[in-house]
Parts: structure tokens; sequence; C-alpha cells
């Protein structure tokens, strides 16, 4: 899709060092779309520029000051069409009762108050446009709980509200507001990350079923924000064939 200028689009993805961020920048290059991809580790994303031919900022989204300058490099790199909100995780799989609690404001801080942040960073650029997307990547644990998960399940909850509530809150002018949960996605990181390093584990996670791969869950992005203008994705849900719910997965051989 292009504007009236009949220029390609722009978007920022955040989390596009790996995973489903990075899946996206791809699928979102190979679509036609301009490309803003922002993660922390520079190595990583000179590899996805070399690839895609996307612009890349290194920035934490859990400092004010890397959000800061993240936002005026796209201010004065050409504006912005969309925001892909994808950076988050889980850590840990602790119970309530010996929860972790540094982990917990770190879940906090990068899911909920990283996608804040960017998101009031972005919307005057979005509104400049006259037209913009702002779509949130949270999770199937943000509409349901599971043993250990309080900690993720209550990020992903929040930062669920934060898109709920701007939607409800820019009813009325020309910018969607899309959520796109996921539901259990083999990536090299984000289980390897939660078990701090444990990969026995973390394949565990996927053993006997097939799960989504992070093109899946682009393919999914690409196509919401794809939608015609008068066309909002409130909320879709994609789960791998076998996962029935957080906590349901029909595996077969284990």
């Amino acid at each position: 899709m292009t504007t009236s200028v009949d220029r390609p689009r722009r978007a920022l993805v955040t989390g596009a060092s790996s995973g489903i961020g990075a899946a996206t920048v791809r699928r979102l290059r190979a679509d036609g779309w301009d490309v803003v991809a922002t993660a922390r580790r520079a190595d990583r994303l000179a590899a996805l520029a070399a690839e895609t031919s996307a612009d890349v900022v290194v920035a934490d989204v859990t400092r004010d000051e890397d959000v800061e300058a993240l936002v005026a490099h796209v201010r004065g790199t050409g504006g912005l069409d969309a925001v892909v909100n994808n950076a988050g995780g889980a850590l840990g799989q602790d119970t309530v009762e010996d929860a972790d609690l540094d982990g917990w404001r770190t879940m906090y801080e990068l899911n909920v108050l990283g996608t804040l942040r960017v998101t009031k960073g972005v919307l005057p650029l979005l509104r400049e446009r006259g037209q913009g997307d702002v779509l949130v990547v949270t999770s199937t644990a943000a509409h349901g709980a599971y043993p250990g998960g309080a900690g993720y399940t209550g990020a992903k909850h929040a930062e669920r509200m934060l898109a709920t509530t701007l939607r409800w809150e820019l009813v009325g002018e020309p910018i969607r507001v899309i959520e796109i949960a996921p539901g259990a996605v083999a990536t090299e990181e984000f289980s390897l990350v939660r078990f701090a390093g444990d990969a026995e584990r973390a394949a565990k996670v996927y053993e006997g079923y097939q799960p989504l791969v992070a093109q899946d869950v682009a393919d999914t992005i690409a196509w919401s924000l794809s939608r015609p203008p008068h066309v909002n994705v409130d909320l879709l849900v994609v789960r791998p064939r076998a996962q029935a719910n957080n906590t349901t997965i029909a595996r077969t051989g284990v």
C-alpha cells in the first residue's frame, strides 16, 4: 500500500534483532515498505541491514534517552506510517510465592513501559502523516493465566490494556490500534532467555507438536497492516493448531 504521493509506507519495528521482530523487518521489506529496525544489539542489526537494506538504530526501549533519540532519527529521516511494538520477553517461570522481583520489574519495563515510551514518542509522527498504525505484539499470555506465569502474563495483560485503552482514546482519529497475540512460537531466543540459557528446558517447550515460527507471526503482522484504511484488526490471536489454550497442547511422542 502506498500513500497519495506514491511513496512507500514506512514502519518502525522494535525488538528487531531476532525472532518475530527480525522476521517482520524481512517481510515488510519484501512487501515494499521502508523500515526502521531497532534493538539493543548493534551486530545483529548490522547483519539485518546488510540483508534487507533496512535503516537500523541501536536503542534500548527501557531507556528514555534512547527512545528520544530513536524518535528524533525517525522524524529526521522521513517520518512514520506505522510502529510495530514487538520488543518484549519473559523471564523465569516462578510461582508467585517464589517470584523474582527483579525479573518482574524487567518484564514490566520491557513489555509495558517500553511499548508506552515508543508509542508516546511516535504518535505525533503518525498524526503528521494523517493516517497511521500502532501495532502491539502481545501474547496469548495477555488473555489468560497459567501456573508459574504471573509475572509475564501480568505484564502482557498490562500491555494489552495499553493497546485497548489507546484505541478507545483515539477513536475518531485516522490511527488504527492493532493487537497481535501469538501463542507458542519457536524462535531462537524466547524460551532460551526465559530459562536463563537452559537449552534443554527451552527445547522441551516445543516438543511433540509443531509450534508457530517467527515468519508465521510476521505474515500476520504484514496482513493486518495491509488492510484498507477503514478496516481495523482490533485483535488477532494466532496459535499452533495443536495449542488450544495456554496450558492445553496436543503433544505426540512424548
